[in-house]
């Protein structure tokens, strides 16, 4: 019934997925908007000076869009491998010549931007990934080597990011590398195990380094020590709590006013709820719900087709972006220890915004492929 429902989405006379395109534009310019309403008040020389850096990174985005979508997916497949090395020599490069931001060197300074190569590293894992399992999905759903291989690529990547340390990107990592083994159909005792090991490292990053173990405990009960370790959860739940149904209005948020840390960037949640309140909060998550669900379509569509590699690639696109929904919203609220992950389209943040408009190109490239496969079919039927 769903593959019924999804075909009867496509028509072939449309290049693209125009729905998923104006949700994704749409997100963007809220997200502008966000950005510039939480920023404002941060510095009185030049109000609009996030902003200003905000539209730069979206023209940025735009343009690398419309390149990725005359890419061919048979390059991305080609040359997905290259990227991943470029990766990790950018993740080596910035330990050394990073810039360093609240006790992180996670930037590569670029003037206009700080790059972060960490955002890359999802993108070029989720690309090897995707290569790799359509070469040996056998391999994978038969023996132990053939899961193990990736999990050795995600694991050297990940030591690299916890040096940085940035421990929310390998995070996300892990959790869609064993969503997209599962869908690859790898066996249930191997995900024992690797969820096993995975568990026990983190709950051993935790212990011994204090700053995580303080996060943990102030998420456990943040009014605690409301003034200090807790204070920055304290007030992203009075913001959301303030908000109401309808929320204060556009612009009336009085927490981004200085009491409220990273309120346009990681905490830019809180200042959507306090102003939009319960219903703008839910119109949102709709939004990101149905991006979530439009790359798990192309995938699924795909991988029915025998694309495995934009099927892949698809449905890892789709866990990324719903995971990391799950976890920055979890984290504004109170659900989930404090983690630095941004709101995909909204947050501040160029390198964040600039990879995930070119995961939605390659989406918009990969749903047009089989709309340009499903018209010539329709003219040799015809023929």
């Amino acid at each position: 019934m769903s593959l019924f429902w999804i075909k009867k989405q496509v028509n072939p006379h449309i290049p693209f997925d125009n729905q998923l395109l104006w949700v994704v534009i749409g997100l963007m310019i809220f997200g502008l908007m966000m950005v510039t309403s939480a920023s404002m008040s941060f510095s009185e020389s030049n109000p609009f000076f996030y902003t200003q850096r905000e539209i730069i990174q979206l023209g940025i985005s735009l343009f690398l869009m419309c390149i990725t979508l005359y890419i061919p997916m048979q390059r991305w497949q080609q040359f997905g491998t290259t990227l991943l090395i470029l990766t990790l020599i950018m993740l080596v490069a910035v330990l050394g010549i990073g810039s360093s931001i609240n006790g992180a060197s996670r930037w590569i300074p670029l003037g206009v931007f700080n790059f972060q190569p960490a955002e890359l590293a999802k993108l070029s894992l989720f690309l090897f990934l995707a290569s790799y399992l359509t070469r040996k999905s056998d391999e994978v759903q038969s023996g132990f080597w053939g899961f193990f291989k990736p999990m050795t690529i995600m694991s050297i990547l990940s030591t690299l990011l916890l040096l940085q340390p940035d421990l929310g990107t390998v995070i996300v990592l892990f959790t869609v590398t064993i969503g997209i083994l599962f869908i690859a159909g790898a066996k249930l005792w191997q995900f024992i195990a690797i969820l096993s090991t995975g568990i026990t490292a983190v709950v051993s990053l935790i212990l011994f380094e204090s700053y995580r173990l303080t996060r943990l405990l102030t998420f456990l009960d943040p009014w605690q020590d409301a003034t200090g370790s807790g204070y920055q959860l304290v007030a992203s739940l009075m913001a959301i709590g303030s908000g109401g149904l309808f929320g204060q209005g556009m612009g009336n948020s009085i927490l981004k006013l200085g009491y409220l840390p990273e309120c346009h960037t990681d905490f830019i949640f809180s200042i959507i709820s306090e102003e939009y309140g319960y219903v703008g909060v839910i119109a949102l998550l709709l939004l990101l719900f149905f991006l979530t669900f439009k790359a798990l379509a192309i995938g699924y569509r795909a991988l029915n087709e025998g694309s495995q590699f934009s099927g892949y690639l698809a449905c890892e696109i789709g866990i990324w972006f719903g995971f990391q929904t799950f976890v920055n919203v979890g984290v504004t609220s109170g659900m989930l220890p404090t983690k630095g992950l941004t709101l995909p389209f909204i947050s501040y943040g160029g390198s964040s915004l600039i990879v995930m408009s070119i995961a939605v190109a390659i989406l918009l490239r990969i749903d047009f492929e089989f709309r340009q496969k499903q018209a010539q079919a329709r003219i040799r039927s015809i023929k």
